[in-house]
């Protein structure tokens, strides 16, 4: 998974976002009670990206996906898979857990206190009956849906710029400067 995660994370700062991966949010033994989750270590996030220039952090969860199905939009209903998505289905550990993030990066000087965290799934697959299901709960809950057609319109203007020693730029311009 740490591939996939790496090209959204490239195709991220290609778009001028400062990316950190496998970020560490430190719950407080208060925010641990608060999500029933006495036990729980940090919370860690696959990916987060800062925009300055819109005071924007996505928090990006990744799901590749492609020898599979696909992400299905049933998963997003909190219905019986609560446990797949955590932070898009608990609404309770989506609060604290950005809160937290919130307060652990403005603390540390990182992000402006007054922040805009926007909730977003990359994913390389859609289970294909579900795609416009999908695509209509992220518009509705407000979040960002970063589909395979997004990763191949980022990858292929990668592919046009200079080159850079990084996955996402080697092999987006195999690809595309093959055709």
């Amino acid at each position: 998974m740490h591939s996939f995660e790496n090209i959204v994370a490239e195709i991220l700062s290609s778009e001028g976002y400062w990316v950190h991966e496998s970020y560490k949010v430190n719950l407080t033994k208060e925010d641990k009670n608060k999500i029933g989750r006495t036990s729980s270590p940090r919370w860690e996030l696959d990916i987060i990206a800062f925009k300055g220039s819109s005071n924007e952090l996505l928090v990006v969860e990744c799901k590749s996906y492609l020898d599979s199905k696909g992400v299905n939009s049933k998963d997003f209903y909190g219905l019986k898979t609560k446990d797949r998505y955590k932070l898009f289905n608990d609404e309770t550990l989506r609060k604290v857990v950005l809160n937290r993030l919130k307060f652990q990066l403005s603390s540390s000087g990182a992000c402006p206190r007054k922040l805009k965290i926007k909730l977003c799934l990359a994913c390389g697959k859609i289970y294909e009956k579900n795609r416009i299901d999908l695509h209509k709960k992220f518009s509705k809950e407000g979040w960002k849906l970063f589909d395979e057609s997004w990763i191949l319109e980022h990858l292929e203007r990668i592919s046009k710029s200079s080159y850079e020693d990084k996955v996402a730029s080697i092999v987006s311009k195999l690809i595309f400067r093959a055709k």
